[in-house]
């Protein structure tokens, strides 16, 4: 597994620094259209300081944000025993540090792994998970997310639901300001290149948003998938995962604090039943793959 992890951290560190910079990229080109647009460059200015600031602020302050999202608390030795022994010796397993635990109240079952590094990092789970898994299951559950912290996949996941977020606002924000006709350049001025200039810039407003989310989903799937294969070679049993994916994806309750933007972080679809539908085009579209395939890739079954 070791090999796998440094493999895939490796990987996880290049895509965070591409992910950085076309998001800087993406909110700059947006910033230009809309300066064009509103013909003030300082518009310009102002969407790059932006996009570092956001850059940064992801960095640092994503994780937080998304405990303060679904109003997660600390857990504690004495109160959740098996949770955290399960993690410490995992951790021990995996030559990571202890992270930090965190329960959500929430009877729908699931859990998530944020934090910006391995020193930092995170493991939430529901109470509802707690409630219905045994210490095999259970010790999947938290062997899968112990790999993604290893892998360095929270870091990139907990980035997007900031950066992708921030790019559907802007965008959302152009739109509108186009749709109203709010102080509109002097169609005479721009000629030709000023309508193709326009074009490009509701084009980027209107593909942003979409971009964004396909990154978001695709770097979702892949990583669970990975995740998967990891955890099971951290517990040597790979049947204890499956069977907590067969239970959490039978729960018919969505969390009560599900949102889109970072649905992608957790084990299993936020949204319940609703958001596991099967057909080829909302594939596209899911946070994660079908829970079938992931227990057929653990169980090594065509």
């Amino acid at each position: 597994m070791t090999s796998n992890i440094y493999k895939e951290a490796d990987k996880n560190i290049l895509r965070t620094w591409f992910f950085c910079a076309f998001f800087i990229a993406l909110v700059s080109a947006l910033g230009y259209a809309i300066a064009w647009w509103y013909q003030n460059p300082g518009i310009l200015i102002i969407a790059f300081i932006f996009a570092i600031f956001m850059n940064v602020f992801s960095y640092w302050f994503s994780d937080k944000i998304v405990l303060k999202m679904h109003r997660a608390t600390p857990a504690t030795r004495e109160a959740n025993f098996d949770l955290w022994n399960i993690t410490e010796n995992l951790a021990i397993t995996a030559g990571l540090p202890m992270p930090k635990l965190y329960i959500v109240e929430d009877s729908a079952p699931n859990a998530f792994a944020t934090g910006r590094n391995k020193n930092h990092a995170v493991i939430c789970v529901t109470t509802g998970l707690l409630a219905i898994l045994n210490k095999e299951e259970l010790e999947g559950v938290i062997a899968h997310e112990m790999s993604h912290i290893g892998n360095k996949d929270m870091l990139l996941g907990t980035l997007v639901v900031v950066m992708a977020g921030f790019v559907t606002l802007l965008s959302h924000m152009f739109l509108r300001g186009q749709m109203f006709g709010n102080v509109r350049r002097n169609d005479r001025e721009g000629g030709d290149a000023g309508a193709i200039l326009m074009v490009i810039g509701i084009v980027l407003a209107i593909l942003s948003p979409i971009i964004a989310t396909l990154i978001q989903l695709a770097i979702s799937r892949k990583r669970e998938f990975l995740a998967d294969a990891d955890g099971a070679l951290l517990t040597r049993y790979p049947e204890g995962l499956a069977s907590a994916l067969r239970k959490i994806s039978a729960s018919a309750q969505p969390m009560r604090t599900a949102n889109a933007a970072d649905a992608h972080l957790f084990i299993s679809n936020p949204f319940g039943p609703q958001g596991r539908t099967m057909n080829a085009v909302q594939k596209l579209f899911m946070t994660h793959p079908p829970v079938e395939e992931r227990i057929r890739a653990l169980l090594g079954h065509d």
